[in-house]
């Protein structure tokens, strides 16, 4: 509980995980870039910093989650920031889903510095981070896994050791892909209820229980029927996300055909206009390519 935590990132999901850092006790530094973002946590007591060097000088454990991998790269490593100001000793953990190339890199930098890095992507959306159920995919070495796993635990449910620094960025990888197909199949079946006249809701609850069942059906799909597309998770950054898998598919010379599919679609979603919408509202580009609307 003597750990000064550095949280650097306050959207959508770091806002509420941050707020568990505070809550549990810790001394909590906060940056972002957007200053009256992080104003509800300085009046809970959190401290605010002008930088992330300010924040790494400051921290023992600097935990980041921002939008982009060249938001990620400046934060790390660009003026004012924590590769320059970081010491011996301490930890920084990039919990953004980026390239796994680049936390290598990072890590590279900050070992010469005596510090320690971890990459813990974590999956779970807005509602996995109010609620303190994440799921945490950490790369890093095993004994740096220990010290931050009370830290990763105040923020998640499932905190899983997934091999050396990138390891946890392939493994969100493989999540982002199973998040695609999941997605696209739980659109196409709305859509078919609402088609064919079933009451979608109840068809949902009826195929929840057996091997249809999912997060994406439990937590999405009823946004979906009442209208909502407000954003868990943005369509813009899963646009993101899938990229990414989908470069590293290519790097390794692998065929990923339904991922290339629903990426398009989401394409075609957000030069509609609707990048910052959740990525629930997958359903649009099906009522598009039908010229029908259900929801």
């Amino acid at each position: 509980m003597e750990k000064k935590i550095g949280f650097i990132g306050l959207g959508v999901m770091g806002k509420s995980m941050a707020g568990h850092i505070l809550d549990a006790g810790y001394e909590l530094y906060v940056y972002n870039r957007t200053r009256a973002k992080a104003d509800e946590l300085v009046s809970r007591g959190a401290v605010w910093c002008s930088s992330p060097a300010e924040l790494a000088s400051k921290s023992d454990i600097i935990i980041t989650i921002v939008g982009y991998p060249e938001d990620v790269r400046q934060v790390y490593l660009g003026e004012n920031g924590i590769a320059g100001a970081i010491s011996e000793g301490k930890i920084a953990i990039d919990m953004t889903t980026t390239r796994p190339s680049l936390m290598l890199e990072i890590d590279s930098v900050l070992r010469e510095k005596k510090a320690f890095f971890a990459d813990a992507p974590v999956s779970g959306g807005d509602k996995g981070a109010r609620e303190a159920s994440l799921s945490v995919m950490a790369g890093c070495d095993e004994e740096v896994f220990r010290l931050i796993r009370p830290v990763l635990s105040v923020m998640g449910k499932s905190i899983s050791w997934c091999g050396p620094v990138s390891m946890g960025q392939q493994t969100k990888m493989c999540n982002q892909i199973v998040i695609a197909g999941t997605m696209i199949g739980v659109s196409e079946a709305l859509v078919y209820a609402a088609k064919c006249g079933l009451d979608v809701e109840a068809m949902v609850n009826t195929i929840r229980p057996g091997a249809a069942g999912c997060w994406t059906l439990d937590n999405l799909a009823p946004r979906v029927i009442r209208g909502d597309f407000e954003p868990g998770f943005m369509i813009e950054h899963f646009i993101k996300d899938m990229g990414l898998a989908l470069e590293e598919a290519e790097r390794m010379e692998l065929c990923l055909p339904g991922l290339a599919l629903v990426k398009q679609l989401y394409t075609a979603l957000k030069a509609q206009g609707l990048g910052r919408k959740g990525t629930q509202a997958l359903v649009k580009a099906l009522e598009s390519i039908c010229r029908e609307s259900f929801f």
